[in-house]
């Protein structure tokens, strides 16, 4: 019996507000993070994100008060992440009522808080998320909401991550965020064979396709998209019923 695949929309959050960009800027306003959250779970979303994503560019800390109202709305698991740099702010996220937590750049910047969180609250909450870009030297992981190009390689940062203890990987691709062409199936494909914990596909979805692909050409075990479920593209429960047409196992 296949492992059924996960549906989770995820709630990029600036200044209290939900937004949505292109490449990871020209960001716009998407509504209330609460309602939305509200609304996908109701939905029948599988999981739900939130990334607070200027938290480590301006050296904040997640807003906890946000992630309380918002898991007080919703049934389903809810991962947090932007400006965890130490255990205590894992801690705090977890008490507020978030399930997992999700590591950036502070993971690149001290791979042990990954070992750290492992050992300490379990690798199922700790999801390691991967800013990339396609560059001549090969894919590139980026620091900051991707304003940051550094010397880690996809794969072998992906690889690192899982052997320190990661529960599964969230790897965006930026040159595919918001432009709507399809997941970076390719690269997908590589690091589900290279890993044995899941992958959750990021940048790119635009349509119920796109979906597919990232499961079948792309083996993910997980898709996450924005703008299409935040501006009414795409209803959950459609894509649910077309992806069972498919010959895909989800959740129903």
């Amino acid at each position: 019996m296949a492992l059924a695949k996960r549906i989770i929309p995820c709630l990029d959050i600036k200044d209290g507000q939900t937004v949505k960009g292109t490449n990871f800027v020209n960001l716009r306003e998407a509504g209330d993070p609460v309602e939305l959250g509200k609304a996908y779970s109701e939905q029948g979303a599988d999981e739900l994100t939130f990334l607070d994503i200027t938290a480590s560019h301006e050296g904040r800390k997640t807003f906890a008060e946000l992630v309380k109202r918002i898991a007080a709305n919703i049934n389903i698991p809810f991962t947090v992440g932007g400006g965890i740099h130490e255990l205590n702010d894992v801690d705090r996220l977890l008490n507020a009522g978030a399930d997992k937590i999700s590591i950036n750049s502070s993971a690149i910047k001290n791979p042990e808080l990954i070992d750290e969180i492992a050992k300490n609250f379990g690798s199922q909450v700790c999801t390691v998320a991967i800013d990339a870009k396609l560059t001549p030297s090969g894919w590139k992981c980026f620091l900051n909401g991707g304003r940051i190009e550094t010397d880690k390689e996809l794969m072998a940062w992906s690889r690192e991550a899982q052997d320190r203890g990661a529960g599964e990987i969230l790897f965006t691709s930026m040159d595919h965020d918001g432009v709507k062409t399809g997941y970076a199936n390719n690269a997908l494909c590589e690091l589900s064979s290279l890993l044995s914990i899941p992958i959750i596909a990021s940048g790119g979805a635009g349509t119920m396709e796109h979906f597919k692909d990232a499961f079948t050409e792309g083996k993910a075990d997980a898709a996450l998209a924005a703008s299409v479920f935040h501006f009414g593209e795409i209803r959950i429960p459609d894509l649910k019923l077309y992806l069972c047409e498919q010959g895909i196992t989800v959740r129903t």
